[in-house]
């Protein structure tokens, strides 16, 4: 039975061996500067370079949707757009969507299965998307976990 294991450390590093995808969430404006994108950037320029060229291509650029971006021989980056715009909203929604996480985290499902992948992230959704862990929780355990995937939550130090 997989499940989710809490590690502190760096998201951006996982220390396990086998293919291994990193998750994070991404706006649907086209917006990357702040939060965790920051420490994907610093390590590899290609997921920021792709996530924009996306961005501009409108090419099924939408809530629930992910970009897989190799950035090693056995790493993936998961641009994953489960955030709209990047402010609260008029009624003070926070910019999360919790449906468009569940959905592309199905994905990243997927994908992990097809690569035979372990799934790796910060606590998505929990920074600036504004989001809870309780509701974020059980999308993962039933996207991924429910679905035999080991899964790492990173928190820094």
């Amino acid at each position: 039975m997989a499940k989710v294991y809490y590690i502190i450390g760096d998201a951006t590093n996982p220390h396990i061996n086998g293919n291994k995808i990193i998750v994070h969430v991404c706006n649907d404006i086209g917006g990357w500067g702040k939060g965790f994108v920051m420490a994907i950037t610093k390590r590899w320029k290609q997921p920021e370079q792709q996530y924009r060229q996306w961005f501009k291509s409108n090419d099924n650029f939408s809530l629930g949707q992910v970009q897989f971006v190799q950035v090693e021989e056995k790493l993936w980056v998961a641009n994953l757009i489960g955030q709209h715009k990047i402010n609260k909203d008029e009624n003070g929604n926070a910019p999360i969507r919790y449906e468009a996480i569940l959905e592309g985290l199905k994905k990243v499902g997927q994908f992990a299965i097809d690569k035979k992948a372990t799934v790796h992230m910060p606590r998505i959704g929990c920074g600036l998307a504004g989001g809870t862990w309780d509701k974020i929780e059980p999308l993962i355990n039933e996207s991924l976990v429910e679905n035999e995937i080991e899964t790492y939550v990173y928190d820094l130090k």
